[in-house]
């Protein structure tokens, strides 16, 4: 991590902020010291919605302004119902594909490939930081790890997150989801 990200201090007291802080610090650790790839297709997937709403949004703006009011209404009606259909989707997607994942990453081993994501959530007034790593191979198997620990345990008094805290957290429990046990 840099200096500048290290020496930047947040309001301990703020949820959102101190969250978003760890989650960088994970993702820091994940794409750096585990040497894993970021992936950036399920964000992409989302910027792809987002930008089709908006070139569905611009569509009725630029036919609106070409033939006015009474000759657009058809298309109007199609564009708004598209748009709406679209935030619909794009909702969807955000709560039931992203999942509040924070972090994607791939890591090559021999011929097989591992995926990584890193989820987490704060409930509202707590200060309890729940992570959760899934890994998934390319053989189809898929393990799950999962830390609820007090946002004290990785941000210090002066509010600023224990790089060291975060990695051997973060180690830890990639190391005991890399490890394969052999089932037969």
């Amino acid at each position: 991590m840099s200096e500048t990200a290290e020496a930047a201090k947040i309001n301990k007291w703020d949820g959102a902020a101190a969250k978003n802080a760890v989650d960088d610090a994970i993702r820091e650790v994940m794409t750096g010291d585990l040497k894993c790839k970021e992936s950036f297709a399920l964000i992409d997937g989302r910027l792809f919605l987002c930008a089709l709403a908006v070139g569905v949004a611009l569509y009725a703006l630029l036919w609106d302004y070409l033939y006015p009011f009474p000759q657009s209404r058809l298309v109007l009606i199609i564009c708004v119902s598209s748009y709406f259909i679209l935030m619909g989707i794009l909702t969807l997607y955000t709560t039931f594909k992203e999942k509040g994942i924070f972090v994607v990453a791939k890591e090559k081993v021999g011929n097989n490939t591992r995926v990584w994501e890193a989820s987490s959530y704060v409930k509202k007034h707590d200060d309890k930081y729940n992570l959760v790593i899934v890994m998934r191979d390319t053989n189809g198997n898929t393990r799950e790890a999962s830390v609820t620990k007090s946002f004290a345990n990785f941000i210090d008094v002066n509010g600023t997150v224990v790089q060291n805290i975060v990695s051997n957290e973060i180690t830890k429990l990639y190391h005991s989801l890399s490890s394969e046990k052999k089932e037969k």
